[in-house]
């Protein structure tokens, strides 16, 4: 028996062993590997996965230039004029020049219509196009391809965009849902370019996460009828304009913020 709130006479220095033990050990790797830090590793001795930075406020220009390219959503599909789709809207919505690169039927891993995938349009663009910003959507159109080779074409196509137009930002527009529920997929592929995206510092914007289109305005927004064929009607193209302008001009408040803050010699003393 021990009386409560005595330490056991031969045991009390095991704390204090362990304690020095473990100062050891990591001084042991410190010598080893000067200058570094250890692996983070999470739970279970697996490698945790590496946070990525998160982008920079994007910083556009007046009368800038926005190269929108993509699938069909970007080419105007169901809309009464193609130039009335949600690429062509975002010259009004932003205040901007846009250029309009849609091609029907085609994503990262398909060819379209009315031309090629996504890698090999990008090798064709005129680099004097020169734009300020560049908003790469889609596509649902790699669903049925999807998963393989899918991450190496993505990779090889934003190598290009950002060799081709260095002086550019980019933001990717995911896959936005043509039927609901939405196809699972359809949500592998808005994960998978979220974290690709996120691995370049890029913005990334997901109509699906965002929940832009559901059951309560589905109907409102896509055509699903013969014509239409599940594209955004003229309305639910507008409608998309408004939340894709709403997203950029999100991304450029905090770069609108250091631009208006007072400069040293306009600060005044309290």
């Amino acid at each position: 028996m021990h009386a409560p709130g005595r330490l056991r006479g031969r045991r009390w220095w095991l704390p204090l062993l362990g304690a020095a033990l473990a100062v050891a050990a990591v001084c042991a790797v410190a010598v080893l590997r000067p200058g570094t830090a250890a692996d983070p590793v999470a739970a279970g001795g697996v490698e945790a996965p590496i946070a990525a930075a998160a982008p920079a406020a994007l910083l556009l220009p007046e009368e800038a230039r926005v190269l929108v390219f993509g699938d069909s959503w970007v080419y105007g599909s169901a809309a009464l004029s193609p130039t009335l789709g949600f690429a062509y809207r975002l010259a009004d919505e932003l205040g901007v020049e846009t250029l309009v690169d849609g091609v029907r039927g085609s994503g990262y891993l398909k060819p379209g219509l009315d031309g090629p995938a996504y890698g090999e349009r990008i090798a064709q663009l005129d680099p004097a196009l020169d734009p300020d910003l560049i908003v790469i959507e889609g596509s649902i159109n790699d669903r049925r391809l999807y998963p393989t080779g899918y991450r190496e074409a993505v990779t090889a196509a934003w190598d290009q965009l950002e060799a081709r137009f260095p002086d550019a930002d980019i933001v990717v527009l995911g896959p936005a849902p043509q039927v609901l529920p939405v196809e699972e997929p359809t949500r592998q592929i808005d994960a998978e370019l979220r974290d690709l995206a996120a691995g370049r510092g890029w913005w990334y914007i997901s109509p699906i996460q965002e929940e832009w289109i559901t059951t309560t305005n589905y109907a409102a927004v896509i055509d699903s009828g013969p014509i239409g064929r599940d594209h955004p009607s003229t309305a639910g193209h507008a409608y998309l304009a408004t939340r894709v302008a709403d997203a950029v001009r999100g991304m450029t408040q905090a770069a609108d913020v250091v631009a208006d803050a007072p400069l040293d010699d306009e600060l005044v003393a309290p």
